[in-house]
């Protein structure tokens, strides 16, 4: 069974690294712990109208924290740093007759919600 985009990509991480980041067309969410690649890849290129190069993922183990003389956990939670292709070339290919046809890119080439943006 299939799941929402929504589901998959939780938030955005927005600190002083992964705002250097968007520059090289690189940008960092907090996804689903149970979430694969492949379902993070379809879910960005689903959300944001791009095209994703790469999917780096990392999990995060929750810290032991304490109030007093209770100790507990934070909760775990899993970063994705997604690559986009950031050059939209335009396609170009060979109709009926021989005739070069042009097409416009299909994909942007950045992701302006959320904060995002260059």
């Amino acid at each position: 069974m299939t799941r929402a985009p929504q589901d998959i990509i939780l938030a955005p991480v927005i600190t002083e690294k992964s705002a250097g980041e968007i520059a090289d067309g690189k940008y960092t969410f907090k996804v689903d712990v149970n979430a694969t690649k492949t379902e993070v890849k379809m879910a960005v290129e689903k959300l944001f109208n791009v095209k994703v190069v790469a999917v780096n993922t990392a999990n995060f183990d929750g810290k032991v924290k304490r109030q007093r003389y209770q100790f507990g956990r934070t909760p775990a939670f899993k970063k994705a740093v997604v690559t986009i292709d950031t050059e939209g070339k335009d396609a170009t290919y060979l109709a009926k007759g021989g005739k070069t046809t042009k097409v416009g890119a299909k994909y942007k080439t950045s992701i302006e919600e959320f904060g995002f943006g260059q």
